[in-house]
């Protein structure tokens, strides 16, 4: 009896631990709101009426509209999506940056699997709400394991139609890159995690038969892009550039 009480605590614990922080997902909306000067906090919605936080910046001869989606654990206007949001949104692009699943402070990123369908969920209702603002192409833009979260997406039968998706620092290799549909740009630094830059060869075979796809490694960027926004926000703006055309 004891045993199997164990087993059954243990399962427990996996469960509880494996949900989303939705009350540290409202922390980092109250600490971050006060401090955006490009675009304006948006609530978006799940099909199970769940809200979560958006960043969107609209603009009004907007080519395209830009999904953001950060990386592990974190929130719309942190590190690298800042200043993509931020540029993009002066150059021709409108873009919504949105809150991600999060876990507890250091939970590490391989227990984030559970996390996936609704974080793909997420990343769809934001393609939407670009959608009903009249946006008739969309692309994605997604940082570490938010593109693999993005990879999650892609894979579903019923993904929403996009215009480019781009996958910066993607750790590993690539999901069923054959139900891929657009364009991808695997863009990662030169000195990126090992996770990124051990599989670069096989992402790029992967996504070489999808048509006007690219790899392109930027010398002297980290997987955060640290000191480097600028070459950044080109790399993704000549690559957007192209696909939406």
């Amino acid at each position: 009896m004891h045993r199997w009480l164990a087993v059954g605590l243990a399962l427990f614990s996996l469960v509880c631990f494996a949900q989303a922080d939705y009350a540290r997902e409202q922390r980092w909306a109250d600490e971050i709101t006060p401090a955006i000067l490009v675009g304006d906090t948006v609530p978006l919605t799940l099909k199970d009426g769940r809200k979560f936080l958006g960043i969107y910046a609209p603009n009004a001869k907007a080519r395209a509209g830009v999904v953001l989606v950060h990386g592990l654990g974190m929130h719309p206007d942190w590190s690298v999506v800042h200043p993509l949001r931020s540029q993009l949104a002066e150059q021709d692009y409108a873009t919504l940056s949105v809150q991600m699943p999060v876990m507890a402070a250091g939970v590490p990123g391989e227990q984030y699997a559970p996390l996936f369908p609704e974080a793909a969920a997420r990343i769809a209702a934001a393609v939407k709400f670009l959608r009903d603002k009249g946006l008739q192409k969309i692309v994605i833009v997604s940082h570490s394991y938010g593109a693999r979260m993005t990879n999650v997406l892609l894979n579903q039968p019923d993904a929403p139609a996009i215009s480019a998706w781009v996958a910066i620092g993607i750790m590993g290799e690539y999901s069923q890159p054959a139900t891929f549909k657009a364009p991808v740009l695997d863009l990662y630094g030169e000195h990126d995690f090992p996770g990124v830059l051990e599989l670069a060869a096989r992402r790029a075979d992967a996504i070489r038969k999808v048509r006007g796809s690219a790899q392109i490694r930027v010398t002297g960027a980290d997987h955060f892009f640290y000191g480097m926004d600028n070459e950044l926000v080109r790399n993704v703006k000549l690559f957007l550039d192209r696909t939406t055309r």
